[in-house]
C-alpha cells in the first residue's frame, strides 16, 4: 500500500458504510432480540479480539521490516566506506579510478533513498547498474592479473558493496502481504457491521468510533510499511556521512 492517505480514507468510509448497513439489517429487516443479545456479545467480542490481533501482527510486520530497511541502510554505507579505504591497496590508476566511482555511486545510493519520483527512481537504478558494471570492470583485471590476498581482499569489499545493494533492495520489495490486508480488511468490516447491527439505537458518534480507530490503524501501518509514499521512511544518514567524507578527502 504505497498510500497510507488513500488507505485511511478507503478505510473510514468502507467501515462506516458497514456500520450503517449493520444499523439498517437491525431496523429495518431482522431486528435483535433481547434474548440473542448475550451470545451476540460473545460474537461480538471474538470479532474485535481477532481483528485487534491481525492489527497487531501486521504492525509487527511492518516495523520488522523497516528495522530491516534501516540495518541494510547502515551496512551498505559500511560498506561503500570501508572498499573506499581498501582501494588504497589497487595500483595508483585503478585506485582513483574506484574512489571516483564510488563517491558517484553513493550519491546514487542516497538519491535512492530519498526521491518519490518513480520515473526518476528508474534513472537512479539505471544509473547505480551501470556504476556497478563499472566498479567491477575496474578492479577485475587486478584480480586476474595478480591473484594475491591482498587483491582478494578488495575484491571481497567490492563484492560486499555491490551484494549490499541487491539486499537493500530485497527488503524494499518485501511488504505486508495483499492477502493480509485483504484479510484485516474483511475482519474490519465485519466487526463493523456487528456494531452497527447489535446498537440499540442509531447513534452516529458510537458508529464512527471504530471506523475511525481502525482507520488510523490502517494507516499507520501502510505508512510505514511503505518505503518511499509513507511519512515514516528511511533516511540515509549513513549514506550521507559517508558521501561527505569521501568528498572531504
Amino acid at each position: 500500500m504505497n498510500f497510507p492517505l488513500l488507505v485511511f480514507a478507503m478505510s473510514f468510509l468502507l467501515l462506516s458504510l458497514a456500520a450503517a448497513v449493520g444499523d439498517i439489517v437491525r431496523s429495518k429487516i431482522h431486528p435483535l432480540v433481547e434474548e440473542e443479545r448475550d451470545d451476540f456479545g460473545i460474537i461480538l467480542s471474538a470479532t474485535l479480539t481477532l481483528l485487534g490481533l491481525l492489527i497487531g501482527f501486521s504492525f509487527s510486520m511492518a516495523i520488522s521490516r523497516y528495522d530491516q530497511r534501516k540495518n541494510y541502510e547502515e551496512a551498505e554505507a559500511n560498506a561503500i566506506g570501508t572498499e573506499y579505504v581498501r582501494a588504497d591497496l589497487l595500483p595508483p590508476g585503478d585506485r582513483a579510478r574506484v574512489r571516483e566511482l564510488l563517491r558517484m555511486y553513493v550519491d546514487e545510493r542516497v538519491l535512492f533513498y530519498t526521491t518519490r519520483d518513480r520515473g526518476g527512481l528508474a534513472k537512479i537504478n539505471t544509473d547505480t547498474a551501470e556504476l556497478q558494471n563499472e566498479l567491477w570492470a575496474t578492479v577485475r583485471p587486478a584480480a586476474t592479473g595478480q591473484p594475491t590476498a591482498v587483491v582478494a581482499l578488495v575484491i571481497s569489499g567490492m563484492n560486499d558493496v555491490l551484494n549490499s545493494q541487491g539486499y537493500t533492495q530485497a527488503a524494499w520489495w518485501n511488504r505486508i502481504p495483499l492477502a493480509a490486508w485483504a484479510l484485516m480488511a474483511a475482519i474490519a468490516v465485519c466487526c463493523n457491521l456487528l456494531v452497527g447491527y447489535g446498537a440499540r439505537r442509531r447513534d452516529w458518534h458510537i458508529f464512527l468510533i471504530l471506523p475511525i480507530a481502525v482507520s488510523l490503524a490502517f494507516f499507520l501501518i501502510s505508512d510505514i510499511d511503505s518505503p518511499r509514499g509513507g511519512a515514516i521512511r528511511v533516511a540515509p544518514h549513513n549514506l550521507i556521512s559517508v558521501s561527505e567524507s569521501l568528498r572531504a578527502q
